[in-house]
């Protein structure tokens, strides 16, 4: 997602421990949405979250992980932001520290930060956890969230002030102006590149945002290490599925643009590190290049703690390529993206091991995209309008209609 390289010692150690899924998806990038995936393991056009305001049915959430490990004994607590519908399911966890919309990094009565603050309630769960009693924790960090409009849009913890500030972070490539007139004019004039001009218009403010953006990954870094570091204290650190992934990617300017959104490569990709009990030792600080998408989340946690997935979740426990077995996998996938068509163009596409096809819905007829990102990663040559390309364009337009059918 960025254009300059952050150590984070306690990720960076998580995936020393664990497996990194090189190839980690969102099939749609935005947060509500997202995030409904995660707990449902189903796609939007299954769970039916497309605005922040729609909440999952009691019948829709009690086939969630979190619903579904409570009901077989767990203690399962959430903390942070839960971006799911606008009333929080406060009396479905045995721990809340949850909260609705965005927050804020720092309230009206509060001088601590948010992302320490949540490191703070992670160690109140644990100090309470009944080492006889399995638990789950789903911790939600704001960060490296924007708060929109704001003054300052990503303002750090002050203790992280300092760090980057000599830093001269590199603008990438497709920064330039020529990629963005490449875009189709209804994302030329879309939400994203609205907020690009709140952040990357001038080269200063883009060094200073940027910074900012780091500085609250390393924050959020730390609290990882306190959560970590208190985990060994008690003695469980070599019992718990940690499992570290992002709701979306992000855009830092490429393609004149700034947020997610859209089926771009720096949208779409999010970070996954999964650090299992019982995982082979030769298993450890490997890289995956199996697709791994957020619906996988959730038949994950209910695979380790041997309960079976409910037969409407689509995706498949990653337990296998952690544990370096030899299994069927998916070589390609549906995105979607039908979220605020007003300000965001609806998309939807097919991402294979190799290509990835866009599909912008909202003119007629669809613009199509298509592009080789195995030999062009930073998608710059599109090959829809090429007649020798026509042939795979015709077989992933064929498997768009035949997954948006079959996934519903």
């Amino acid at each position: 997602m960025g254009n300059m390289v952050i150590r984070t010692p306690h990720i960076d150690g998580l995936a020393k421990k664990g497996v990194l899924f090189r190839n980690a998806f969102v099939t749609t990038s935005i947060c509500c949405v997202s995030r409904a995936s995660i707990l449902t393991g189903q796609y939007a056009r299954r769970h039916g979250i497309n605005d922040f305001k729609t909440n999952l049915s009691a019948a829709a959430f009690a086939e969630t992980y979190v619903a579904l490990l409570r009901a077989a004994g767990y203690r399962v607590g959430f903390i942070g932001k839960f971006g799911v519908g606008d009333t929080m399911p406060t009396k479905e966890f045995d721990f809340w520290r949850g909260f609705p919309g965005q927050g804020a990094y720092f309230g009206k009565k509060e001088t601590v930060h948010l992302t320490r603050r949540m490191g703070d309630q992670a160690l109140e769960f644990l100090k309470d956890c009944d080492a006889k009693k399995p638990w789950c924790l789903s911790i939600s960090f704001k960060s490296p969230h924007a708060m929109d409009k704001a003054k300052r849009e990503y303002p750090p913890d002050p203790r992280d002030e300092e760090l980057y500030k000599d830093a001269r972070i590199p603008v990438p490539k497709t920064a330039d102006a020529k990629y963005f007139e490449l875009l189709p004019k209804s994302v030329q004039e879309s939400e994203g590149r609205r907020r690009w001009t709140w952040r990357f218009d001038e080269r200063e403010k883009y060094q200073n945002i940027v910074r900012d953006y780091y500085r609250l990954i390393t924050g959020m870094d730390r609290e990882i290490g306190r959560v970590l570091a208190e985990l060994e204290r008690l003695g469980l650190l070599d019992n718990t599925l940690i499992v570290f992934l992002s709701d979306n990617g992000y855009f830092l300017g490429e393609r004149g643009l700034a947020d997610k959104w859209f089926m771009y490569e720096e949208s779409i990709r999010v970070p996954l590190i999964v650090v299992a009990p019982g995982a082979p030792k030769s298993q450890r600080g490997k890289t995956v290049a199996a697709m791994a998408l957020n619906i996988d989340v959730a038949p994950t946690f209910l695979d380790y703690a041997g309960l079976p997935a409910p037969k409407r979740m689509q995706g498949k426990s990653v337990r296998p390529l952690v544990e370096g077995k030899k299994t069927a996998w998916r070589t390609e996938w549906f995105y979607e993206h039908l979220t605020l068509p007003k300000i965001i163009p609806p998309s939807e596409g097919v991402r294979t091991e190799r290509y990835s096809y866009i599909r912008w819905i909202d003119t007629a007829p669809p613009r199509e995209e298509l592009y080789d990102v195995r030999e062009d990663p930073l998608e710059e040559h599109d090959l829809a309008g090429r007649p020798d390309q026509r042939e795979l364009l015709e077989r992933l337009r064929a498997r768009w209609a035949a997954l948006r059918e079959e996934l519903k």
